[in-house]
């Protein structure tokens, strides 16, 4: 039994999103509400999804509390110091996500507005070149928008048909998908500012065997397979996205290891990135469905060639 809102207590799952009780009515059910639970799962917090959606805290969790209710089910696990999705939560995301595009879809062509081009990424889009490219596309091609969305999985949203085309990092390996390589990147090391290995000019993979290394195991490339077995590191913390892993590494908890994009679009002031010389380079494609690669993708291609072969690494 659990604290109900009301002060009183009902039976519900213990984090798996087995149920909330009774459901309510889904004619209660509005697009807001589905745009206010993919805020929060998004961005991992109340805080910040109601900040994006500029309303007030206790708004974004009522909204939250009236779709659980209606569904019946608990989509948001509480119990924790970090928010957290639970099972039917995470099924529900994918879901939710797909109808609101499909809504906005909808809008778009009753408006006889152009779609917007949807790209996505699962943490640092286009490193350097990510401001550059939608500079030059706004200007290029003012009529169709370019929507760049981060999506929490290793294809953002791409095997889901959430997006148009993904930024990837790493090995591409979902079927139905095809692919260009954009450049490479170097690796760095991600360390707590203020530990020693912070104001090092490099570091090695060995020096890093002795800590314990954080995982991003949803969207993120590194594994432990990175170091050879003998210097291979025997500790780990997991984690779902890239603010929970810049958490963990700015408390002390852990390291990890990445690529330079991530440097330049996460700056954290916990963190120092310390280049990392014996990691291999990091491939950076542009990835779409395979036979979806219409105009405006071929086009997006196009434009990340110029602007990587411009602008030096």
């Amino acid at each position: 039994m659990s604290a109900d809102r009301s002060g009183g207590t009902r039976p519900e799952d213990s984090g798996d999103g087995a149920g909330t009780g009774r459901p309510g009515s889904l004619r209660t059910l509005e697009v807001r509400h589905l745009r206010c639970f993919l805020a929060i799962a998004e961005e991992g917090s109340i805080t910040r999804a109601a900040t994006r959606l500029r309303l007030t805290q206790p708004a974004v969790s009522r909204t939250l509390a009236a779709l659980e209710d209606a569904l019946g089910v608990r989509l948001v696990d509480r119990s924790t110091h970090h928010l957290a999705l639970t099972a039917r939560g995470r099924a529900f995301r994918d879901r939710a996500r797909a109808a609101v595009t499909a809504f906005e879809d909808a809008l778009t062509a009753g408006r006889g507005a152009p779609r917007p081009l949807r790209v996505g990424h699962p943490w640092s889009a286009l490193g350097p070149y990510t401001t550059p490219l939608l500079r030059r596309w706004r200007t290029d091609h003012p009529d169709t928008p370019l929507e760049l969305l981060r999506i929490d999985d290793r294809t953002a949203g791409l095997t889901r048909g959430l997006v148009d085309a993904s930024f990837l990092r790493g090995p591409v390996r979902a079927p139905g998908l095809e692919w260009t390589r954009l450049y490479e990147e170097g690796q760095v090391a991600a360390v707590p500012s203020d530990g020693p290995l912070a104001g090092r000019d490099e570091l090695r993979l060995a020096d890093l065997t002795d800590r314990t290394i954080a995982l991003n195991t949803v969207s993120g490339m590194t594994s432990l397979d990175l170091w050879p077995d003998a210097i291979r590191p025997g500790s780990v913390i997991t984690v779902a996205n890239t603010d929970d892993w810049l958490s963990a590494i700015a408390a002390d908890r852990a390291v990890g290891v990445s690529a330079t994009g991530t440097a330049d679009m996460h700056p954290h002031q916990g963190v120092a990135y310390v280049p990392l010389v014996d990691a291999p380079p990091v491939p950076v494609f542009l990835a779409w469905r395979a036979g979806a690669d219409g105009p405006p993708v071929r086009e997006l291609l196009a434009l990340a060639r110029e602007v990587v072969a411009q602008r030096p690494e």
